[in-house]
């Protein structure tokens, strides 16, 4: 993973003005000391990327609140959840511990502060990992369970939004314990008949999940069912690769790099290179998205494959050029976006250096290269330096307005 992109600092002044208004701080109005209020003036600060702001309100409502009140349990997991977006784990794990002995069991309704969201957050948030990571989200599961429960038979649209979305949010939960008995506990005698057991519970709840089926296929994988890897896998593109760009119903930019990783290693590659390329669409700032394409291309070429766009290229030998000249290209960016974002996995760098000397052996050494030299590299590193500022820019007027 890359580093989280930094919120340009602003003024308190600035962030005022965009929830309250000209010439009415918080400072000055104190929203009335009520904790409520304060917490939905936090909250519109955390959604809109600004935590350092958000912070000292939600702090405040929870000096506020009365003990053992609704407001203290809501003021809880708002400060935690701002802690986790502001990179202080251990205050948010903090907090959230707090949230746990007002809630122990998650039973208290959500609009009152409750529900799992707190034991979620504590099973991704473990330093030990393994079984204790394994013991809150199962906590987590419990509460959603319950939550599921009570809105069985309701038939507004609004509930039947909300059973979907604390389905899908209890599966994706049971695919994470799944996935920590396929590394840290993998040792465990059990580890395999709980990973067909959990997403089992969880194909069962969404049938119909793109990110259940990739967890199924990761399993498969682990043991050496291919073919039902793969299925799987086919399954999972299908459900999102005709829908919109906007829909919410497509898998988020992480689990789709996921995605493409597994398609690679069940040589399903011209799949794989069909979801990065529409990752990179939606960020070409992303250096594994780019890595991870060039990778994909130079496996196309050892298989003499070419991508689907390349035209013309019958023979065996063409098609291998065609997807070595594509897949050092797609490295070469990667490579710029890792010195210009400051990427920190080495590992990645190494490879993607490693596969393009190789190319350069095979391909010859990239005229482009050798013609821009090293002051076209440095005006190419300028320009995505602005062009990642002026998008930065961007984003924080969006969260002014």
């Amino acid at each position: 993973m890359g580093k989280p992109r930094q919120n340009k600092k602003k003024t308190s002044k600035s962030r005022e003005k965009s929830v309250l208004g000209p010439g009415k701080s918080v400072s000055k109005r104190k929203m009335n000391e009520d904790p409520a209020t304060l917490l939905e003036q936090a909250t519109v600060f955390l959604q809109t990327g600004q935590p350092d702001a958000a912070l000292p309100l939600a702090q405040q409502a929870l000096v506020l609140a009365p003990a053992n009140s609704p407001h203290q349990l809501s003021a809880l997991n708002t400060v935690a959840e701002t802690y986790v977006e502001l990179g202080d784990i251990t205050a948010a794990k903090e907090h959230f511990q707090r949230a746990v002995d007002l809630d122990p069991e998650g039973t208290i309704p959500e609009s009152q502060g409750g529900g799992a969201e707190k034991f979620l957050w504590l099973a991704q948030l473990s330093e030990e990992g393994g079984a204790d990571s394994v013991a809150w989200f199962e906590k987590g599961v419990s509460a959603l369970r319950h939550i599921i429960q009570t809105l069985e038979g309701k038939t507004s649209a609004g509930d039947v939004a909300l059973a979907d979305e604390k389905k899908k949010k209890m599966a994706n939960a049971l695919c994470a314990v799944s996935e920590i008995y396929m590394t840290d506990l993998s040792w465990e005698e059990d580890a395999e008949s709980r990973c067909e057991a959990l997403v089992t519970e969880a194909l069962h709840v969404t049938p119909d999940s793109p990110e259940v089926l990739q967890t199924l296929a990761s399993i498969r994988i682990s043991q050496l069912r291919l073919d039902d890897a793969r299925a799987a896998l086919s399954r999972s593109i299908e459900l999102w690769r005709d829908l919109a760009p906007e829909d919410t119903r497509i898998p988020d930019f992480a689990t789709r790099i996921s995605l493409s990783r597994l398609l690679m290693e069940v040589t399903m590659e011209l799949e794989a290179l069909e979801v990065l390329e529409r990752l990179i669409l939606e960020d070409d700032h992303s250096v594994e998205a780019w890595y991870l394409g060039g990778w994909c291309l130079h496996l196309l070429a050892e298989n003499q494959q070419a991508p689907a766009d390349a035209e013309g290229e019958d023979s065996p030998e063409a098609k291998r050029h065609a997807s070595l000249v594509a897949s050092r290209e797609w490295l070469k960016q990667s490579l710029k976006l890792y010195e210009v974002l400051e990427y920190e996995d080495e590992r990645l760098r190494d490879h993607a250096m490693e596969l393009v000397q190789e190319m350069n052996k095979e391909l010859g050494e990239d005229m482009d290269d050798e013609e821009d030299g090293e002051g076209e590299d440095q005006e190419g590193e300028d320009d995505l330096d602005e062009e990642i500022e002026a998008e930065s820019d961007e984003d924080d007027e969006m969260a002014d307005s």
